[in-house]
Parts: C-alpha cells; structure tokens; sequence
C-alpha cells in the first residue's frame, strides 16, 4: 500500500462533506464573521455514510459550532434546515448566520419539494446558505428504479452542482455555499454513487480561492436574501427575475460551468 505523502489526507466523498463543513465554518472565521453550521438528513446510498462520518467527526464539528441532527425522515430534516435561514426573523442572533446541509437520496429529494420550492422563494440568509446533497443512483445498484435528482431541482428552481471526484465536494461545495449566500437559492449538490463512495488522496493544507462577485449584473434593492416583510407576489417576481439569473451570473464569474476535458 502506498502511503500518503504528508500533508494530505485519504478522504471517502462522505468525510469529504465534514471536511466541507469545516472550511467554510474557517473561512468565515478568516473574513470575520462568526457563523454556525448545521447538517441534517437522512440517510440512503450512497449517502448512506453521512451520519457515521459525521458522529465520528463529533469533537471537531462541535469545536467549530457545527451541529448535526439527523432527521427523522427527510421531511423534518429539510423543514430544520429551512429554520436556520430564518434567524432575521427572531430578533438578535448570536450568530452571524448558520450555513446548512442537507443530504438524502433522490428518492428523499423528491419527499421534500414543497420545503424547497417554499424555502427558494423565501430566499436563504445572507451569511447562512444551503446545500441539498443528493445520492444520485443512475445505475439503481440500491434502488428498485434508477434515479437522478435534476428534475427535482430543476422544478423547485434550484441551481445545480455536480462534484466529479471527491476534492470537488469540497471546492464545489464551498462555491455552492457562497452562490447561496449571493442569489439566496439553495444549492443541489448531485452526489453520484462513482463519486461519493470513493477514496482519494486530499490536500489537507490546501488555499481556497476568494469567489468573486458578477460584474455583469446588478442586484435589485434590498437583494436577494430572506426578509421578514414578503409577500408570495414579491417572491415569485424576485426569484424569477433576478434570483435565477444572479445564479447564472455568479457561475460565469467563477467559471463553476466549465469544460475540463474536451472528450
């Protein structure tokens, strides 16, 4: 067996999403903003090993201020989530904002479309963001169909990421919280069973490059993140208008929607 060279770690796609966890809860740290993290869903394969990895991470992730919670079904899991992009509406927070995960299989994802579609229109928060991770089983290795979660978020409007090995669950999923944050959509996170039961060596010291700001486009007043006075009129023109676009916008601008290897 070869050894890992030092300063990088052997990572599964699931210690991957902890590892997802704690950068963001440190680069928040970096830029003066003291945020928490929560993570909760339920699990299925080939997200099966969420839960595991992060009880084992448990020491870490309280050190952090992150908290996981897994949920009952994926229905509560999903309506937690949506809570913690809401801590504007309750008066002074101790925390800036709280980023969020949730994970589940496709099968999950659908079980919670009307928290999605709902949670969209309202808007994430402006320091908190969310990500659904999504067990994409395309070859039904552990379903009675084959499955794949874009339609799903295609109809709740969502924007979608798709890691294609296990360091791009961390970088793109660092990106997926910050294009949240800017056009307040939560995130898809498509989590094919290739990628995430995988292995690979990771570089544990790694710099994470600054997400940059669309120069092409303009937010709208008040922006695009959650607001206590909303009505369903106001959502719906805001997420079509500008929610959507912004979204389009930001991954022009980091290059997310790019071509690595011309086949």
């Amino acid at each position: 067996m070869n050894a890992v060279p030092a300063g990088r770690a052997l990572l599964s796609g699931s210690a991957a999403l902890v590892t997802l966890m704690r950068r963001q809860r440190a680069l928040d740290r970096a830029a003066g903003l003291e945020t928490s993290g929560f993570v909760s869903g339920y699990r299925g394969s080939p997200l099966g090993g969420v839960d595991f990895a992060m009880w084992q991470a448990a020491r870490a992730l309280e050190a952090d201020d992150i908290r996981f919670v897994p949920g009952l079904n994926e229905e509560l899991a999903a309506t937690a989530i949506w809570g913690t992009q809401q801590l504007h509406r309750f008066g002074p927070a101790r925390r800036a904002g709280v980023f969020a995960l949730w994970y589940g299989k496709n099968p999950g994802l659908d079980r919670i479309g009307d928290v999605l579609k709902h949670a969209n229109m309202e808007g994430s928060a402006a320091h908190g963001g969310v990500l659904v991770a999504t067990g994409d089983d395309p070859a039904a290795s552990s379903s009675t169909i084959s499955n794949q979660g874009e339609q799903a978020f295609a109809a709740a409007m969502s924007p979608v990421l798709v890691p294609a090995d296990v360091a791009d669950i961390v970088d793109l999923g660092l990106a997926g919280f910050a294009l949240s944050r800017y056009c307040g959509l939560w995130v898809g996170f498509k989590l094919v069973a290739d990628v995430v039961e995988s292995t690979r060596s990771f570089d544990a010291n790694a710099a994470t490059m600054p997400f940059v700001l669309p120069r092409d486009f303009e937010l709208p007043q008040g922006g695009l993140n959650g607001r206590v006075s909303d009505d369903r009129w106001a959502q719906d023109e805001r997420t079509l208008r500008f929610r959507l676009p912004a979204a389009r916008a930001f991954a022009r601008a980091n290059r997310l929607d790019r071509t690595e290897v011309a086949p």
